[in-house]
Formats: C-alpha cells, structure tokens, sequence
C-alpha cells in the first residue's frame, strides 16, 4: 500500500513538471503568433506605406516594436534555455532525488 502511494507521488510530480513545461510552450507559442501578426502589420504600415486607421495598429512604431522585439527575444530565450537546461536529464536527476527523499523520510517497511 506505501508503494502505491510512492508511485502516485512520483506519478504526479512527472505529470506536474510536465504540465508546466507544456504551459510555458504554449505560452511562447500564443506570444510568438501574436508577435508574428504584428510585426507583419508593422512591416506593411512602415515599409509599405499602408496605413491602419484602428487603435492598436495605429500605435505600432519603431519604439513599440523595439520593446516588443525585446520582450520576445527574453521570452524565447527564457523557453529555450529552460528546455535546454530543464531537459529530460534534469527530469530525470530531479524524480531520483524526489525518491530518494521519500525513502529516506519513512521509517518503516
């Protein structure tokens, strides 16, 4: 029985760390789109000379894009580095230790 619920705590700690390497995916998916689709807009207003006569488009400027530009770029960076360096490796190191904790915090068998 203290087996069984051993592995439901690993269980849930995999499917925890999981859920949220999925979330922060998602998240840079949604902010990736949302960048692709404004930097087209830009590009057409500043390049091409269209102009977009609806709020948030007619506030796109250099400035606004620079800010944005950055704020993406730490985005991907931030996902990059923490699949990178948060890899299945570091998984795997981390449910080892989790473990190992709980082996060595029962007292009885």
């Amino acid at each position: 029985m203290i087996e069984i619920n051993q592995n439901s705590y690993e269980e849930n700690q995999v499917f925890e760390i999981a859920r949220k390497k999925v979330q922060k995916l998602k998240s840079f998916y949604i902010h990736f789109f949302i960048y692709a689709i404004g930097l087209t807009f830009f590009i057409l207003k500043e390049y091409f000379e269209i102009s977009f006569n609806i709020f948030p488009l007619n506030q796109l400027n250099f400035f606004v894009m620079a800010i944005w530009t950055t704020a993406f770029l730490i985005t991907l960076v931030d996902t990059v580095v923490s699949f990178a360096v948060f890899g299945k490796k570091w998984e795997d190191r981390k449910l080892e230790s989790i473990m190992n904790a709980n082996n060595k915090t029962q007292k009885w068998k």
